[in-house]
């Protein structure tokens, strides 16, 4: 099993299916999470091939771009890792990343066990805060036709991620909703130099 080929032929193809996606969610946004990765997972003495894999596939199917459906991002990295020939305990372990590396909502603890996990759900949660964050937020609300703001449109605590995945607020709700809260949620961020990228 060649990693660095297949490290790149998976680069490859993420960039070819995600690259022009204009709702926040495109190649840029798994390039930053994936360097992130690569630099904490270093730190964290991760499995860097899991890592990589991880970061590069955590989007590729998003359940906010197929009709909710929480295991096509998974379906869709399991059928690319076969066809790369990759070890099925690698393949089974970058699928539980995918499928857990999402926000499931305010009171929804992470299934996350794996260092490998925590790096990835770390990288991707930094790309969601500061100026990034907030251009990515109005981009998706833009995408999916949502309100900007609307007073009358609570924000909500939610408890189930059915809950956080059907609910259907403003953009300026999803900042108390999610992105608020997500410093508090980096599993690394005792550590100072993950410390100073949250700053």
């Amino acid at each position: 099993m060649n990693k660095i080929k297949i490290i790149k032929n998976t680069e490859k193809y993420v960039k070819n299916k995600m690259l022009g996606d204009s709702a926040g969610h495109d190649w840029w946004h798994v390039y930053r999470v994936w360097k992130v990765a690569v630099h904490i997972g270093k730190q964290e003495k991760a499995n860097m091939f899991v890592v990589e894999l991880g970061a590069l596939l955590h989007d590729i199917a998003d359940f906010k771009f197929n009709n909710g459906d929480e295991t096509a991002g998974s379906r869709v990295s399991r059928e690319w890792l076969e066809e790369q020939k990759v070890d099925e305990a690698i393949i089974k372990h970058v699928c539980d990343i995918v499928e857990n590396v999402s926000f499931k909502g305010a009171k929804v603890k992470s299934k996350m066990k794996t260092t490998e996990g925590m790096v990835v759900q770390d990288a991707d949660r930094l790309d969601a805060i500061g100026a990034i964050g907030i251009a990515r937020t109005f981009a998706y609300g833009g995408a999916k036709e949502l309100e900007m703001y609307n007073p009358e449109i609570r924000a909500v605590r939610h408890k189930s991620f059915e809950e956080y995945k059907n609910t259907r607020g403003t953009s300026i709700n999803h900042f108390y909703e999610k992105l608020l809260l997500l410093k508090d949620l980096i599993i690394m961020v005792g550590k100072s130099w993950t410390r100073n990228l949250v700053q």
